[in-house]
């Protein structure tokens, strides 16, 4: 299992990926899920995959050297000539479509499912940023501002504080604030998402990063911000008024009858359930 997040803003993208493959209790590993393609003032993307590790690094490698050809005389399109985020996500799609004309049938008959997915996203000169979710057929889509976030992977755990948060005015350090409080979120419910984590912070038509960092049990904004969190949710719960039942004056009673009734209760054989 793993956990990866994208979220795009105003002001840029965040990429954060936790690194922990296993394939059993006893069988747990380290393997980075996030790679960056870079030219300076040109173009700057980021991959972040999870699924079947084979299958995701496959799917690497062949982004390296894949091309689409869109007619007969035209130049073949690769990640770095793309004119376009759009086309570039097309070389991806066609790379994980490559993988899977190769590898599916063999895998199939080992008996495991054909299992990827992956976020990808930057800028290319001349246009704006753009992210991308990209399935296993190679098919993808691409975020908006009523969805200005990807995930991929163990995903449930961290999504409540991106719905209640990110917005496409979010500032950026916030942005990146708000994708590790999800991490935590996830590696505190799920203990197949582990340190230590990769994080990108990309700011907008920069097309060139230098806010890329490895965070590991030791980093201390990190560890700062899972002692914080965890305090101040303790916090704010225990500031909430607890419901009252006994009839006591309250202003936000609990037991009150709505447009909906409280459930009946059924107290002998031959009472109907309807």
């Amino acid at each position: 299992m793993t956990y990866c997040v994208a979220i795009k803003t105003r002001a840029g993208l965040v990429f954060l990926s936790d690194s922990r493959t296993n394939a059993g209790l006893d069988m747990i590993s380290t393997y980075r899920k996030m790679i960056i393609y870079e030219k300076k003032g040109d173009r700057f993307m980021v991959l972040l995959s999870a699924g079947n590790l084979s299958i995701s690094q496959s799917v690497r490698e062949m982004l390296q050297v894949e091309k689409i050809i869109d007619h007969p005389d035209a130049e073949p399109i690769t990640i770095w000539n793309a004119k376009s985020m759009f086309d570039a996500a097309r070389v991806l799609g066609a790379a994980v479509r490559h993988v899977h004309e190769r590898d599916a049938a063999a895998l199939k008959a080992g008996g495991v499912d054909f299992n990827v997915s992956m976020i990808f996203g930057g800028q290319i000169a001349g246009e704006g940023m753009r992210l991308y979710q990209i399935y296993s057929p190679g098919n993808f889509i691409e975020a908006t501002a009523e969805t200005p976030y990807f995930q991929i992977g163990e995903s449930k755990y961290g999504k409540p504080v991106l719905d209640r948060v990110i917005t496409p005015l979010t500032p950026l350090d916030e942005a990146a604030k708000c994708a590790l409080v999800s991490m935590d979120s996830t590696l505190k419910s799920n203990l197949s998402v582990g340190l230590p984590l990769d994080m990108v912070v990309y700011e907008a038509d920069k097309l060139e990063s230098d806010r890329i960092v490895c965070i590991d049990e030791q980093n201390p904004y990190f560890n700062m911000l899972r002692d914080n969190w965890g305090k101040k949710l303790r916090e704010m719960f225990d500031s909430l008024e607890d419901p009252v039942w006994n009839g006591d004056a309250t202003d936000i009673p609990l037991k009150k009858i709505g447009k909906h009734s409280p459930l009946k209760k059924i107290s002998t054989p031959e009472e109907k359930l309807i």
